[in-house]
């Protein structure tokens, strides 16, 4: 027991708190060729906003996620801090659930918060958020879900910038990045707009 207390709990309470980066390899900071092939076909090919969406069993989305990505959105679990795909993502675009497609956040809206998660301002489509009260550490927290997909996604907090000062302190595991070239071809058209060019 004092083994626990002394080493798991300051480990829970850790979680999506400000820490120092840590020296990683190069193939533990970034997502493997497999984890990249099983993250494209985890979701819709095309997003379709107004097709009826139906959950896939917990046995198709084991064939679909890779382990960390299955334990994050089904599980509530969450990945290790700086040794994730998005938390020092500065490319345009937008955030979609791993596993219903979703939109859930902008890359505008992404700061540096120091974390080593990605972390949000605000959500792009607030309706697609679904926030509980958390009270498996020793205070309560707000999860945050997807409301399609019901994903753990992470928590929000109120130690963010302003004006809103919220921080969406995110898993890049519950998480696909659409490139702003992309998401045309993937049925996110209605955002480009949100990243104006000169020429297109």
């Amino acid at each position: 027991m004092r083994i626990f207390s002394a080493v798991i709990i300051p480990l829970l309470l850790a979680a999506c708190q400000p820490v120092l980066p840590v020296a990683t390899d190069q193939t533990s900071s970034s997502t493997s060729s497999e984890e990249k092939t099983q993250s494209a076909a985890s979701v819709p090919s095309i997003w379709n906003e107004s097709a009826a969406y139906i959950k896939p069993s917990d046995s198709e989305l084991r064939d679909r996620l890779t382990l960390v990505q299955f334990d994050v959105t089904q599980r509530d679990g969450t990945e290790p801090p700086y040794r994730n795909t998005y938390w020092d993502n500065h490319e345009e675009g937008i955030y979609v659930d791993i596993v219903s497609g979703e939109p859930l956040f902008s890359s505008q809206d992404k700061y540096e918060s120091g974390t080593g998660w990605p972390s949000f301002t605000k959500p792009l489509e607030p309706g697609n958020i679904v926030t509980h009260e958390d009270d498996q550490l020793l205070y309560t927290r707000i999860e945050v879900r997807s409301r399609l997909g019901d994903s753990h996604l992470g928590h929000v907090f109120d130690d963010g910038p302003e004006p809103l000062g919220l921080r969406y302190c995110m898993n890049s595991a519950a998480l696909r990045f659409i490139p702003r070239d992309r998401l045309e071809a993937e049925g996110y058209g209605q955002y480009i707009d949100l990243f104006p060019r000169s020429t297109r």
